[in-house]
């Protein structure tokens, strides 16, 4: 009886640390793809808070490159998944995983964290769910078009925002400009303009110049299909845009600014908006707290950002005040 017990004992022993050592779980949740430049720098952010901590999982309902018809079916993949991971807490990552999942969640008792949202989360339906909360994206678009306005070796007068079809620039359109294609700002005439045509995005972009724009910001574009409905890659419609402008490119994210992209800008980091997302990840389960105590969050002020490749390509000297806080790139 004595060896019996003892046996059971050296047993209990040997698996415990195992299961005290065992890692909560937190299931990523991507509204796109994980080679999307925007989704591998805010799961950098993650990772830098989470990652020796907590066992991570993913999924990609690859919305930026699927037709909008498919995207019930990956919501509902990704359904599927959580429920086979049963994680102890799930991160949505931007509109198309919390618009299509985020009523599902709010009838649950896990925790969710989103970021990278552009539209206000109470047209979602979760804002009255104590267990959903997370970090907003809001791009400094009126901030950064009269900044980098002085960088024009000209006064600009009239100038060009070039968004995709997809939901978040529809969801900017309607928040940022109040649905408004065109306004004055800062004395300036912006034209903002959505494209999902990839044909059309070259002929806009092409014609910029004789049209009068002095200058281009190019905002989202991935989401273009070509004459035969095949999605354009992301990359080649920046590189393309950015060889062909025939006036200076800016941006408004820091994917879209390099050697071969664009001139840069004030831009938002998808870095941060990991970050912020996981640090209040992990207060939920290490504190037990809800995440509605935590309240919803914006990450970082932006930083201009630029290529030196590029100013030095349209011969722009940064000003000062610019070269103190900004960051320069290849």
């Amino acid at each position: 009886m004595k060896t019996r017990l003892s046996a059971w004992l050296f047993i209990i022993l040997i698996c415990l640390p195992l299961q005290l050592s065992a890692k909560q779980k937190i299931l990523i949740i991507e509204s796109y793809h994980s080679e999307y430049s925007w989704d591998k720098s805010y799961i950098q952010g993650i990772k830098s808070v989470l990652h020796n901590d907590f066992e991570l999982s993913y999924f990609q309902m690859d919305t930026k490159r699927l037709a909008k018809p498919l995207y019930d079916e990956r919501a509902a993949l990704a359904w599927q998944f959580y429920q086979q991971q049963q994680p102890d807490l799930v991160i949505l990552g931007d509109d198309n995983a919390l618009n299509y999942l985020g009523t599902l969640f709010s009838e649950t008792t896990t925790p969710v964290i989103y970021l990278g949202i552009n539209n206000n989360p109470r047209h979602y339906n979760i804002h009255k769910s104590k267990n959903i909360s997370g970090v907003l994206e809001r791009p400094f678009i009126k901030r950064s078009i009269p900044a980098m306005a002085q960088l024009l070796p000209q006064k600009a007068d009239k100038i060009l925002l070039m968004f995709d079809n997809s939901r978040t620039s529809y969801v900017i359109l309607e928040e940022v400009f109040s649905s408004n294609t065109q306004m004055v700002l800062s004395g300036i005439k912006i034209e903002i303009r959505l494209i999902g045509d990839w044909d059309t995005w070259k002929n806009k972009l092409l014609t910029a110049k004789s049209k009068g724009y002095d200058a281009v910001f190019l905002g989202l574009f991935h989401t273009l299909k070509d004459q035969e409905d095949r999605h354009v890659p992301a990359e080649q419609v920046l590189k393309w845009s950015a060889e062909n402008t025939p006036v200076p490119p800016f941006a408004f994210w820091d994917f879209a600014v390099g050697a071969d992209k664009t001139i840069g800008g004030l831009v938002l980091f998808g870095y941060e908006q990991g970050k912020l997302a996981a640090e209040m990840a992990r207060e939920v389960l290490t504190s037990g707290i809800q995440p509605y105590q935590l309240g919803t969050k914006t990450a970082e002020k932006g930083r201009y950002l630029f290529s030196r490749k590029k100013l030095h390509k349209y011969g722009i000297i940064l000003p000062e005040k610019f070269v103190n806080k900004a960051a320069l790139i290849d």
